[in-house]
């Protein structure tokens, strides 16, 4: 499904997209976005290279203006954002854009005075985050002498030192090493919990599997919006079951399996005495095909549902063309 509209208005989202389209001159950047992401969740959006990822989170974030369409976040235009709406906002830009020759502890602490942080408790506070991006050692040491990874933690403690409501963040998890990458999305999970709202691009296609909802993005082009499950579903057209059976399944025997109503497709071999089955829904099948296989007298070692990687989703949607609703 792609995400337009959702009961209750348009008031009980963060943000609503609606026909949003940018052209730089002769080049149209992004055309025709059409989605919502709800309060409180966590919407991730993937995509090759130059797809439009960054030019949309400039948009909804007020730095672009629209060409055509529009965008409601928190309730208003990015454009006419008070300052008590930015306040609320924080943005983690894809380029490193603090003060190369200010230090990593000076840097947050005037992120911090941006946002009219108090003095009293903000020492703490900033503490607290340097431990989280794992940079407290490095505090004293100028932005421009710290690892690009270095730098794209900083940016993200830079972004959430004002603890706010909507968070933007392009490619956060880029750089960083697979532990940390681990660790922030822990901490994203947190604050989706706390009712924060996360909007946030990667160039880790796996990394969707943690989003509630992902959008897929060709050539400016919003191809699908779904949850994980969803576009697992819409790449290969259901659930798939594996079984490993204790003998050899016999190709009559596939032949009779695949005519079951709730099998989409013919059965293919992954192994010795192993089939992999695409199925309608994995969780009604799976008790279904044991008692099958039981009728026809095959003991089964082992039946499980497969989860694909989400790289092999994402390549096939991008094939595909995406899927509009």
């Amino acid at each position: 499904m792609t995400i337009t509209s959702q009961p209750g208005g348009d008031q009980d989202n963060a943000i609503v997209a609606k026909g949003l389209t940018k052209q730089f001159k002769e080049e149209t950047a992004v055309q025709d976005l059409n989605f919502y992401v709800p309060r409180g969740s966590i919407f991730g959006v993937i995509g090759p290279s130059g797809c439009g990822k960054t030019t949309t989170i400039r948009l909804l974030t007020g730095i672009y203006k629209p060409t055509a369409g529009e965008a409601l976040v928190l309730g208003v235009h990015p454009q006419n954002f008070s300052r008590g709406a930015r306040a609320r906002i924080g943005y983690m830009p894809q380029l490193f854009v603090l003060y190369p020759d200010l230090s990593v502890w000076e840097n947050l602490n005037f992120s911090a005075s941006l946002y009219g942080m108090r003095l009293r408790g903000r020492r703490k506070i900033l503490m607290e985050l340097l431990e989280f991006v794992e940079l407290v050692p490095h505090r004293k040491k100028l932005a421009r002498n710290i690892s690009g990874g270095m730098q794209r933690r900083l940016a993200l403690a830079a972004s959430l030192v004002h603890n706010p409501d909507l968070i933007f963040l392009d490619e956060p998890t880029a750089g960083i090493d697979p532990v940390l990458r681990t660790k922030f999305w822990e901490k994203f999970r947190e604050m989706k919990s706390s009712g924060d709202t996360l909007i946030l691009t990667t160039q880790y296609v796996g990394e969707a599997a943690y989003c509630d909802f992902v959008g897929i993005m060709a050539e400016g082009r919003l191809l699908t919006v779904d949850t994980p499950a969803g576009l697992r579903k819409k790449a290969f057209g259901g659930d798939m079951v594996d079984i490993q059976a204790a003998q050899f399944i016999s190709y009559p025997i596939i032949q009779e399996l695949s005519k079951l109503p709730y099998i989409i497709k013919m059965p293919t071999s992954t192994g010795p005495n192993a089939i992999r089955i695409s199925v309608d829904e994995a969780s009604t099948a799976l008790p279904q095909l044991l008692e099958w296989f039981r009728s026809k007298q095959l003991a089964i070692e082992s039946a499980s549902e497969f989860i694909p990687p989400f790289d092999d989703v994402f390549v096939i949607l991008i094939e595909k063309g995406g899927t509009r609703a």
